[in-house]
């Protein structure tokens, strides 16, 4: 036990929750281009809907300018052009039709500003948690699967698995989830911290030894690496699972609903099955 505390420890010493935090709160600036106000409102209104309070509505419409506008700065972040305009190199048009692939478009070309955008504009906090839910669980499905390498063919001495391996791998998969509820959380407009989130981590550090096990077990039950798979889907399932009761939680400010969770596991370990299989193959998974 002593030495799964100190792996455990040196994991989240890697875990940085300000540098998120500050990622988080880099203002970002918008441009807009329209032919009238019904236009300029209609792009207004994509950034920030009615339900964004009043006061940090003000605030962040200081960061969206009108071109030509008085006061309209000469360089933003982003400029984004209403809908029928015909758009210049560098800049984005909204799909009215489809905004959706107005956020993907952005967020593909500006990852560096992905959780900036997610805190402060809600039109982009859905595809921003979704995309880090992914790919932190990608990332632990590759490192379950890198981890059991050694133990492709199972045999009696070494079931279960020695605890020194036990606990490196718990430690990451774990730090690797603690770090995906630090950027949840600032990309849904809350504040990330161990000490913030205390009762979120420890939910993540309790559900961590279940799902291992259960993992551990299909890897020494399946003959000739054939629970590689498996292990892969499950660290991926796991993952993905904590990453929706995150975004669940800090949205409706409710835990997750048992069913829900149920439902959210089993197509991901559906989809981490294909995942881990593609990732075995040494083939791009997402």
């Amino acid at each position: 036990m002593l030495k799964l505390v100190k792996q455990a420890k040196a994991a989240f010493s890697l875990l940085n929750p300000e540098e998120v935090q500050n990622q988080a709160e880099r203002p970002v600036s918008f441009g807009l281009v329209a032919a009238g106000g019904r236009g300029y409102s209609e792009l207004e209104d994509f950034l920030l809907p009615a339900g964004v309070p009043g006061e940090p509505r003000m605030v962040l419409m200081e960061r969206i300018h009108r071109a030509g506008y008085p006061g309209a700065p000469d360089k933003v972040d982003l400029v984004l052009y209403a809908h029928g305009i015909q758009c210049h190199p560098g800049a984005y048009t909204f799909q009215r039709d489809d905004p959706g692939s107005t956020v993907a478009q952005i967020l593909a070309e500006h990852d560096e500003l992905a959780l900036a955008l997610a805190r402060q504009f809600p039109a982009f906090r859905k595809a921003v948690v979704d995309g880090i839910i992914r790919s932190v669980a990608r990332e632990n499905a590759l490192f379950a699967l890198a981890t059991a390498l050694p133990n492709v063919v199972p045999s009696l001495l070494e079931l279960p698995w020695g605890f020194g391996e036990f606990a490196s791998d718990t430690a990451f998969l774990t730090g690797n989830q603690v770090r995906m509820a630090f950027q949840i959380a600032a990309a849904s407009g809350r504040e990330a911290g161990l000490g913030r989130q205390k009762a979120e981590i420890l939910s993540i550090v309790g559900s961590a030894f279940g799902w291992r096990a259960i993992a551990r077990e299909l890897v020494g039950k399946i003959p000739l690496g054939g629970g590689l798979i498996p292990k892969g889907a499950i660290a991926y399932a796991g993952t993905f699972a904590v990453g929706k009761g995150l975004e669940y939680f800090y949205h409706a400010n409710a835990p997750f609903p048992r069913e829900m969770r149920r439902q959210a596991y089993r197509e991901a370990f559906e989809r981490g099955k294909q995942v881990a299989a593609a990732l075995h193959a040494g083939e791009r998974a997402e």
